[in-house]
C-alpha cells in the first residue's frame, strides 16, 4: 500500500499503523530525509520515495515503482495536503492559492489516476482520500483549502460511481482537528474560529491512522463514496478509539 504526505503528521502515523497491521508500506513525500528515517524505523517492508503529488509524472512513476517492488497496490491513502495560504480572498496571493489547489485537489486526482488502472488490473483495491470538515463548511481565510477539499470529496464520489463496479473501494476520512504541524500554523494565523481552539481538544494523529486501517476492511463499506467522520462517536467506537 502507499501513503502520500508520509513524512509527518497523519501520514507518518498511518505508515506505522499499516506496517503494524502487516502491510508493506510505500512512503511518498517531498521530504526524503524524513521518509528515509521512517522507513528505517519500520523495517525492510517499507519503501521511501520522494514524490510531489502536484506533479503527475512524479506520482505516476512512484506508483509504478510500488507495483514493481511489491507486485500490487492494494490501498492508496491520498493524505498529502497544505493549509497555506491562510488569507482572505481579497488578500490571497494567486500563485500560492493555485499551488494549494495543485496539492489538495490535483494531487488527489493524480493519485487516483495512477492507482485506478493498477487496481482494475488486479481485480480491486481501496483508495482513501483524507478529507476535512472544510469540504462542506466554508471558513474565513481558508478559501483555497475549502475549495480543494470540496473538490476532493467530489472526486471521491465520482471515483466510487465509476470504479465501484470494478471492485475498487473509494472513500474519504474527515478526521476533525488533529494535533499536527498544520494546527500550529492555523493557531498562529489567528483567523477563523479553528485558530481559537484550545490545543487540548485536538485528537492525536494515531486516531486517524487507526481509522485508515479500519477503513480498508468491509466494516467501512457503508461509507463508500463518502467521508467517514471521526467526530462521529459511533465511528470512534467501531474503530476502537473509545
Amino acid at each position: 500500500m502507499a501513503i502520500t504526505g508520509a513524512s509527518r503528521g497523519i501520514g507518518a502515523a498511518a505508515a506505522r499503523a499499516f506496517a503494524a497491521a502487516g502491510a508493506k508500506v510505500a512512503l511518498l513525500a517531498r521530504s526524503q530525509r524524513e521518509i528515509d528515517a521512517l522507513a528505517a524505523e519500520i523495517g525492510a517492508e517499507a519503501l521511501a520515495m520522494r514524490c510531489d503529488v502536484a506533479d503527475w509524472t512524479s506520482v505516476e512513476q512512484a506508483v509504478a515503482t510500488v507495483v514493481q517492488r511489491f507486485g500490487r497496490l492494494d490501498a492508496l491513502v491520498n493524505n498529502a495536503g497544505t493549509i497555506d495560504p491562510i488569507a482572505r480572498l481579497s488578500d490571497a496571493d494567486p500563485t500560492a492559492w493555485g499551488q494549494a489547489i495543485d496539492v489538495n485537489l490535483k494531487g488527489v486526482f493524480h493519485g487516483m489516476r495512477a492507482a485506478i488502472p493498477v487496481m482494475r488490473g488486479q481485480g480491486g483495491g481501496t483508495i482513501i482520500n483524507v478529507s476535512s470538515g472544510a469540504a462542506r463548511n466554508a471558513l474565513e481565510g481558508w478559501s483555497s483549502y475549502c475549495a480543494g477539499k470540496a473538490g476532493a470529496l467530489m472526486l471521491t464520489q465520482a471515483a466510487h460511481l465509476e470504479e465501484g463496479p470494478h471492485g475498487i473501494r473509494v472513500l474519504g476520512l474527515s478526521p476533525g482537528t488533529v494535533a499536527t504541524e498544520m494546527q500550529v500554523k492555523i493557531k498562529a494565523s489567528g483567523i477563523n474560529p479553528v485558530s481559537q481552539l484550545d490545543p487540548a481538544v485536538h485528537i492525536p494523529a494515531d486516531w486517524p491512522a487507526r481509522a485508515l486501517v479500519w477503513m480498508c476492511g468491509p466494516e467501512a463499506d457503508p461509507w463508500l463514496g463518502n467521508d467517514v467522520s471521526l467526530r462521529d462517536e459511533a465511528v470512534r467506537r467501531a474503530v476502537g478509539l473509545i
